[in-house]
Formats: C-alpha cells, structure tokens, sequence
C-alpha cells in the first residue's frame, strides 16, 4: 500500500523533478510534489511524497530525514490526514458561521 510523506524546510528552488529523484533511492516514488503558493506562484517550503510501499516509506524517512537537499536540511515524515473542511477547518464562509 502506498505511503505519503510530508517533506518539510525545501529551498524555493527544488523542483518536483528534484524531489522525485532525491526519494528514488528508496524505492519506487508514485509522485512527488512541492506546494506552490496561489498568489505568489513561489514554493511553500514543503511538499508531499508518495513511497509505493510502507517499507519504502520507512527507508526514505531514515534515509532523508534531516539530511540536505538543495542546501537545506530537510524534515520527513509521514503525511497526517488534512483534517475535515481544509487546511483551517473552516468552510466556504471564512468561518462567520453561515
């Protein structure tokens, strides 16, 4: 069963490309993405990796975490579910309750 693992403290400049190719070590990377912010169209920082198998996932975490990736020493661990209604837990409303 695949495994999703937050990849926290990118440099701006990692790539999707370079993320994948950093994991691949591991095993087989399903997919590999760094958040873009909307408005800035600039990294987040973080990213998310996709491990095909939990033992997989587990060699990458030991193998990657705080280890560096583009000058920055990087933060893995496995992804926690988002949580009901998005990011902030709020609705469409912006939370005013209606």
């Amino acid at each position: 069963m695949a495994k999703k693992l937050f990849v926290g403290n990118l440099s701006r400049a990692t790539t999707d490309r370079e993320l994948e190719q950093a994991f691949a070590p591991f095993g087989e990377v399903r997919s590999a993405q760094v958040i873009i912010d909307r408005m800035t169209g600039e990294s987040k920082g973080f990213g998310f990796v996709e491990m095909a198998t939990d033992e997989q996932a587990r060699a990458a975490i030991e193998g990657m975490n705080l280890k560096d990736l583009g000058g920055r020493s990087i933060t893995v661990n496995e992804a926690r579910p988002r949580p009901e209604g998005g990011a902030r837990g709020r609705g469409r409303s912006g939370g005013r309750g209606w």
